[in-house]
């Protein structure tokens, strides 16, 4: 990785623009887990994420502004599931915290 796309990666890595919410609990050469909570009314700041799982501690509710597009989701509770590289925004909308673990691919 080139120093350039190294900070590029740095300033839009959920653990840096949001260390109050995500936090890496494993990391090795080709995986990374982190930890996400928050809750209700809680918001983001625009970050990325690569391919990976996520695998939802709690079921909950949020809108995702990725691309200019807002779309709500709601995620139950260890329904592991595929998420393809993006850039967004995430947003608790509803009732309870947010509790979820993100497996991303290096």
């Amino acid at each position: 990785m080139s120093t350039d796309t190294a900070s590029a990666r740095a300033s839009t890595d959920p653990v840096v623009t949001d260390p109050g919410l995500y936090s890496v609990v494993f990391e090795n050469e080709r995986v990374r887990v982190l930890e996400y909570r928050d809750v209700p009314g809680d918001r983001t700041c625009e970050h990325d994420h690569p391919d990976m799982v996520i695998i939802p501690l709690a079921t909950f509710r949020r809108r995702l502004t990725v691309g200019g597009r807002e779309v709500e989701v709601e995620q139950t509770q260890h329904q592991a599931r595929w998420v393809d590289a993006q850039t967004h925004i995430g947003e608790n909308i509803g009732d309870v915290p947010t509790h979820a673990l993100f497996v991303e691919l290096k």
